[in-house]
């Protein structure tokens, strides 16, 4: 093997060796793919550049605690902490988790105190909440009661929303220590849950954390709160509604028995509590949040029936109910009320009432001469004690449903003597006192002359002469039913066209209350719109009816001479009726520039802009051919054929029996009979005969030859049509060819101005033509002297580069002169001073030498 090998490679480099080119072929490849694997395989750094550290999201003055690092682990020792913890899940970078930043600081403020607030930033990648977590949107609220959780708030980001949805979380459960507080728990249009368990034996009954969680998990299916949970712990109190054994749960209804949660029959779970009280629970009137994205919640609700929709101003924290709210849930109790004689004897709960009667003569509004006689019966709980002294209701205790019966009753009746004992007869009326169970009166009125105002105050021992005010415009009036033919009373059971009561928030969807139709001039809806809070805006609403089946929509038009519950009775009835007299409500393009100054149209457009008012004017017009084109905004093919369009408008400009116009369907609601397919559409209505309209064909080509066949076509035919009704003037008019040579001398006149255009065109491209070549001569020109001018500039820089070298040397060697010179005065100081030295040594010397030469004569001499 070994062998064969070393003879191959012998061959190869053989061959090799005679083709040198070959080799070096070989060699260049493999340093390239040598290189190649390096630089791919092992790169100097990476190209993605690491992300920054994050940073703060909340205030460090808040009273929130930011793990803006993901510390998932942090989150379970805060909520050891506390009994309420709120979890706020965030990504920096989102501008919703930025605009819920505020809101969620505004309320951690005002309950600090109550409950843990932990902000979490959920998008750092090296934190544990984006590696354990896969949130999909930002953000995400969860709160938890204890160790039960996540609830997850599911509202609009909005302080008082989120507080709201916060407080019922801290409160889940209303305690209710006395039958007057049963009552109004009970009375209220809401659905009400209500658990007996006695705390004697122990500090928590078994059933009651059951009890608990059943109302968080309430809570987790709707974020407002709408079904309520009490709870009872006195057995007196809990044998008001008939509830006598222990660890009871009672869902209180009112059209229907109120019932016991079976727990023979179901398992006494968190969820099943809940599960069965959404089975069976009641609404009146049902709350409506549509989100903000794309949603099939509303057309859900819609596609179950008939819908009216109630836009007013909400406040989640308020104090106070809002009366419009509170008479709409009244004219709600009554539509669904089918049994009228169900309150005779026995309230929503089943409890039986006794009945007290007080009589008052009261002082009709705007008149002193006469007086009306109402006459009260008071339905109480039979358990109540009968000694309890009659009590005429005052106007700030309820008198405002007093009065308006006073004055639809005493004012609007024709006077007839009524007893005061006869409850019965045709002038009394059993009303509610707002929807409460145990409010309910039978009020009898007659007339009486001013010379019996003291017999009649002096009737009966329960009579009171204490005269009642008349009524005030700042007190809201109740609803006041009658029990004649036009009663809304149990209009549920007597038509088909059952409806469904709504609530929405105008602040939240006030677009789609102005798409159904809400006024946008106005105080209240401009204080709306721009989101300031005032008297006006908190009591102003809109109603509509929506039938999604009929593809219609009829809008509430309050009446001022009446109040809004007359208003809003009539409204139901009369679109009740077999033949509704309601008109339907079209929204078209006047509605949302209305209120904007928008610039008038022009007198005579080219081209006529139909809207939903104009449409049936226009196109119904007996004295004109209407060609309609159908488009859209969105429409790619209409915007391509806009051209084709004003072309033909252009040609038949002249014609004053043929208009031209188009309809933005998307816009505008159209009637159904004149609703197409599809866009784009081309319609012509002809003249005198506008039910034989004709539809361009949808296999031709929409042209401007096409068009113009179409309508030459099927415009003026009908001139001699039989039995067309053509007045005098149009029968002896000219036919159908002077029609066609008007508008083939129209399109000559338009060629010659084409031509003659043309012309004038082509004498301008010759004129450009010239300025272009001379231009171009001139750039040439000024291209060569730019060139000669950059070359003169790279000698002149050339030249002052070798300037600046000599110049440079020059420097250095005067620099070395100066140098060498001072240190040759260096030297000549110092060979000054050595030869001194020097001389003054010789000097020394010289006498020296002298004065031992004479020390040498004078001994010689001696």
């Amino acid at each position: 093997m070994l062998r064969r090998v070393r003879q191959s490679l012998r061959q190869v480099l053989f061959l090799m060796a005679r083709r040198p080119d070959l080799v070096c072929g070989a060699i260049v490849l493999s340093v390239l793919l040598i290189l190649a694997v390096k630089f791919t395989c092992s790169r100097a750094k990476n190209v993605v550049a690491a992300a920054r550290p994050p940073v703060r999201f909340f205030s460090a003055e808040t009273p929130v605690v930011d793990l803006y690092l993901g510390q998932l682990d942090q989150v379970e020792r805060l909520r050891g902490v506390a009994e309420v913890s709120l979890i706020f899940f965030y990504a920096p970078w989102c501008a919703h988790s930025m605009a819920a930043r505020q809101e969620v600081q505004q309320v951690a403020k005002k309950l600090a105190k109550q409950v843990q607030f932990v902000a979490v930033n959920c998008w750092w990648s090296q934190g544990k909440c984006r590696k354990q977590n896969r949130l999909f949107q930002y953000p995400v609220i969860h709160l938890f009661y204890r160790r039960f959780g996540p609830i997850e708030y599911k509202g609009p980001f909005i302080a008082p929303y989120v507080e709201s949805f916060v407080r019922k979380v801290i409160t889940p459960l209303i305690y209710l220590p006395s039958r007057a507080t049963l009552q109004d728990f009970l009375a209220n249009h809401e659905p009400g849950v209500v658990g007996f368990f006695q705390f004697n034996s122990s500090p928590q009954p078994p059933g009651y954390i059951t009890y608990l969680s059943s109302a968080l998990q309430a809570l987790k299916r709707d974020f407002r709160g709408v079904v309520r949970f009490g709870v009872v712990t006195n057995r007196q109190v809990a044998e008001a509604i008939s509830v006598k054994e222990d660890e009871t749960v009672y869902l209180h209804r009112r059209f229907n028995s109120s019932l016991i949660f079976p727990r023979q029959e179901r398992n006494f779970t968190s969820e099943g509590i809940c599960s069965w009280v959404f089975e069976h629970c009641e609404t009146v009137l049902q709350w409506l949040q549509p989100p903000g994205t794309k949603s099939r919640l509303l057309e859900q609700e819609l596609t179950k029936g008939p819908a009216l929709l109630l836009f007013l101003s909400h406040n989640p924290l308020g104090s106070k109910p809002n009366p419009i709210l509170q008479q709409m849930a009244d004219i709600a109790v009554r539509y669904h009320s089918c049994d009228n004689n169900y309150h005779s004897s026995l309230d929503r709960s089943g409890i039986p009432l006794s009945h007290s009667v007080c009589c008052q003569s009261v002082v009709l509004p705007g008149s002193s001469s006469s007086v009306c006689e109402l006459c009260l019966s008071l339905s109480r709980p039979s358990s109540t004690s009968s000694s309890i002294p009659c009590s005429f209701p005052s106007v700030a205790q309820g008198g405002a449903p007093l009065q308006s019966y006073l004055k639809h009753c005493c004012l609007h009746r024709p006077p007839a003597p009524v007893s005061v004992h006869t409850a019965t007869s045709v002038a009394c009326c059993d009303f509610l006192s707002s929807y409460s169970p145990f409010g309910q009166y039978s009020a009898c009125c007659r007339k009486l002359e001013s010379q019996l105002n003291k017999s009649s105050s002096q009737e009966g021992s329960d009579s009171q002469s204490v005269p009642l005010a008349p009524p005030s415009s700042s007190v809201p009036l109740s609803s006041v039913p009658s029990q004649e033919g036009g009663s809304i009373t149990g209009l549920r059971c007597q038509t088909n066209k059952t409806l469904r009561f709504y609530v929405l928030d105008v602040a939240l969807n006030w677009p789609l209350a102005l798409r159904l139709g809400a006024p946008r001039n106005g105080s209240a809806s401009y204080q709306l719109e721009h989101g300031v809070q005032g008297d006006k805006s908190a009591n102003w609403s809109f109603a509509t009816i929506v039938n999604l089946k009929d593809e219609v929509h009829y809008v509430h038009h309050h009446n001022p001479a009446t109040t809004l519950t007359e208003s809003l009775e009539v409204f139901i009835r009369n679109f009740s009726a077999a033949y509704s007299p309601l008109q339907r409500h079209l929204v078209g393009e006047e509605d949302s520039a209305a209120g904007e100054g928008a610039a008038p149209p022009p007198a005579r457009p080219l081209i006529t802009e139909l809207t939903t008012s104009s449409f049936l004017p226009s196109v119904m017009d007996l004295q004109k051919d209407v060609l309609l084109f159908y488009y859209t905004q969105w429409c790619g093919f209409c915007s391509a054929l806009n051209h084709i369009i004003i072309q033909l408008a252009r040609l038949l400009q002249g014609n004053s029996t043929i208009t031209v116009a188009r309809v933005n369907v998307a816009r505008n609601d159209l009637p159904w009979e004149f609703m197409v397919d599809h866009v784009p559409s081309v319609l012509l209505f002809p003249r005198y005969r506008k039910h034989l309209s004709v539809k361009f064909p949808d296999d031709v080509p929409i042209t401007l030859p096409n068009l113009l066949r179409f309508v030459l076509q099927h415009s003026s035919s009908a001139r001699d049509a039989p039995g067309s009704a053509k007045p005098p003037s149009e029968a002896e008019g000219p036919g159908p060819n002077a029609l066609l040579r008007a508008e083939f001398l129209a399109l000559q006149g338009e060629v010659h101005a084409l031509h003659r255009a043309r012309e004038r065109l082509s004498q301008q491209l010759a004129q450009l033509w010239r300025d272009n070549r001379r231009l171009t001569f001139d750039t040439r020109t000024l291209e060569a002297q730019n060139a000669e001018l950059q070359r003169e500039r790279q000698s002149l820089e050339e030249q002052h580069r070798e300037k600046s070298r000599q110049l440079g040397e020059a420097v250095r060697r005067l620099q070395e002169l100066a140098d060498t010179s001072e240190n040759l005065l260096n030297e000549n100081m110092l060979l000054r001073v050595l030869l001194r030295a020097l001389k003054d040594r010789t000097e020394v010397k010289e006498e020296l030498d002298g004065k031992d030469g004479e020390q040498k004569r004078n001994h010689m001499a001696s």
